[in-house]
C-alpha cells in the first residue's frame, strides 16, 4: 500500500498560518515521529495574493493590521506592529510563496517558510519585496546565486501556479488547511487553532482505518 499524504495549503504570508504555527509544529513533529513509514507531509503554497506594485490601500491596512490584534487576542500570538508604519505593504504574496519553491530546490522548505513569517511578522520586513526574500536566503545560508536565479525563472513560477492549482482542486481555498489523502481518496481536516490533539487523532484515525 502507498503511503498516506498530508496535504498543508499555507501562504508564508498568511496572519493565521502563522497564529497556526505552534499547534502545526506539534502535530507535524508528532506525526514525523509516529507515522513516518506510513504517511508523508506536504507543504502546498496557496497564493494568497498575486504578483502586484501597486501599495496596499490604507482601508486594506488597517483591516488586515485588525486581524493581527485579533489573532494576538485569540491565540497569544506575538505580532511587531511597526509593520505598517515602517513599510509600504503590497498585497502581494506570491513572490514569498516562490521564494518558499526557490528553497525547496535546497531542502530548506520549511525553513524559509518560518523565516519569512518571522521576517513579515515580528521583524517589520515585507516579504513582498525581492531584496528581503534574498536577504532571508542568505541569512538561511541556501546557494544564494541559484536561490536568484530560480526565484526569477519561468518554470519555479509554473512550477507555483500548478502548485496553487492543485491545493485549489482539492478545496485549499482558505489558508491554513489540512487534507489527508489515501489511493485518491482526500479528506478535509478540521482546523483547531489551538489544541493538535484532535487533529493528530483524526489523522490517526484515518491511517489506521
Amino acid at each position: 500500500m502507498s503511503k498516506a499524504k498530508l496535504y498543508y495549503v499555507h501562504d508564508p504570508m498568511c496572519s493565521w498560518c502563522w497564529g497556526y504555527q505552534p499547534t502545526w509544529k506539534q502535530i507535524e513533529q508528532a506525526l514525523a515521529h509516529d507515522f513516518a513509514t506510513s504517511l508523508d507531509i506536504h507543504y502546498l503554497v496557496g497564493g494568497l495574493a498575486p504578483d502586484s506594485d501597486e501599495p496596499m490601500p490604507e482601508e486594506m491596512q488597517r483591516q488586515i493590521a485588525s486581524y493581527w490584534h485579533r489573532i494576538s487576542d485569540y491565540l497569544g500570538t506575538e505580532f511587531n506592529h511597526q509593520f505598517w508604519t515602517e513599510n509600504t505593504p503590497r498585497r502581494s504574496t506570491y513572490p514569498a510563496c516562490r521564494a518558499v519553491l526557490a528553497a525547496r530546490e535546497q531542502g530548506a522548505e520549511r525553513a524559509m517558510v518560518n523565516a519569512i513569517q518571522k521576517a513579515y511578522y515580528l521583524r517589520a520586513l515585507n516579504p513582498s519585496d525581492t531584496p528581503v526574500l534574498e536577504q532571508l536566503a542568505a541569512e538561511l545560508q541556501l546557494d544564494c546565486e541559484k536561490f536568484s536565479q530560480d526565484l526569477h525563472s519561468e518554470s519555479l513560477n509554473q512550477a507555483m501556479l500548478r502548485e496553487i492549482a492543485f491545493a485549489r482542486s482539492i478545496g485549499g481555498n482558505s489558508f491554513p488547511s489540512l487534507f489527508f489523502e489515501r489511493e485518491g481518496q482526500v479528506v478535509e481536516l478540521a482546523i483547531d487553532y489551538q489544541d493538535p490533539h484532535k487533529t493528530l487523532e483524526r489523522v490517526r484515525a484515518l491511517i489506521t482505518a
